[in-house]
């Protein structure tokens, strides 16, 4: 092998094109030796950073998006009619996207209050006998969707979900109401009282805070006659959440010297 040119200056600084040269001339290297250097580097010769599982992302939280299309603004006493939750994962390469969309039409429950301004709003006819026959109860529908999330939950390692939403707290204030309704607590995968909100996110990366204009500055399409169904919504709010994630690296840079240095002195 041939010594390389370049000073250890230009090496560190990444000015050079040319490769790091190994200056080992033993006759007994293999290739088998090349190549575990260049899995284990970004093609440089610099050392790749390592990728955060989802565990170590949120604090042992899996975010779920959720979305609900109701009867009114009263979580108590105005009917859930539409819920759809879709948990964010990750691919191999440490990215965040969209997991398998889980949704239910809901039948109103007994003595629910239907504000027709909301129903004018969402376009939703509870009484559509279309709707009607695919309409589910709130408890096994609930319970369903529970069971599906928790299952993701398992398979990221993950104590608990967290609820992600564009206006969360509303969403979770009508989620939270129907787990009391069917005494679903036991079921609940998710924190009782912690979100994490896309209007906020979106607030500072674009400087919008509708679900529409939020998504056309993230180069995210979006149809207003689709909207105000809860899946196509939380299909947007999820490639929203995945978007605005993916696009700050320093955020996982940080995680990883935070985490590192949490080891060291023993927090978790």
């Amino acid at each position: 092998m041939t010594q390389s040119n370049i000073t250890d200056d230009e090496y560190q600084n990444g000015n050079s094109s040319e490769p790091r040269v190994c200056t080992n001339t033993s006759s007994n290297e293999s290739s088998s030796d090349v190549t575990a250097v260049d899995q284990n580097t970004n093609g440089n010769g610099f050392a790749q950073q390592p990728v955060l599982k989802m565990v170590d992302r949120f604090r042992k939280f899996l975010p779920v998006v959720v979305d609900v299309e109701t009867a009114g603004f009263d979580a108590k006493t105005d009917a859930l009619l539409e819920l759809a939750c879709i948990p964010i994962i990750m691919d191999e390469q440490g990215k965040f996207i969209p997991g398998e969309a889980l949704n239910a039409h809901l039948n109103p429950f007994e003595g629910a209050n239907l504000e027709q301004r909301a129903l004018d709003f969402t376009g939703i006819d509870p009484n559509n006998p279309m709707r009607k026959a695919i309409a589910e109860e709130e408890q096994p529908a609930l319970r369903r969707i529970f069971k599906e999330l928790k299952a993701v939950r398992k398979e990221n390692d993950c104590l608990k979900c967290i609820l992600v939403g564009h206006n969360a707290h509303f969403d979770l204030s009508f989620l939270n109401a129907a787990i009391e309704r069917t005494n679903s607590k036991n079921h609940n995968p998710f924190h009782q009282f912690s979100v994490l909100d896309t209007v906020t996110l979106s607030a500072l990366a674009f400087g919008q805070t509708v679900l529409a204009r939020a998504c056309k500055a993230a180069g995210i399409e979006f149809s207003g006659t689709e909207a105000h169904s809860a899946l196509y919504d939380t299909q947007k709010t999820a490639e929203l959440f995945c978007h605005i994630l993916n696009s700050y690296p320093m955020l996982t840079n940080a995680l990883l010297e935070d985490n590192t240095a949490n080891e060291k002195s023993g927090v978790e």
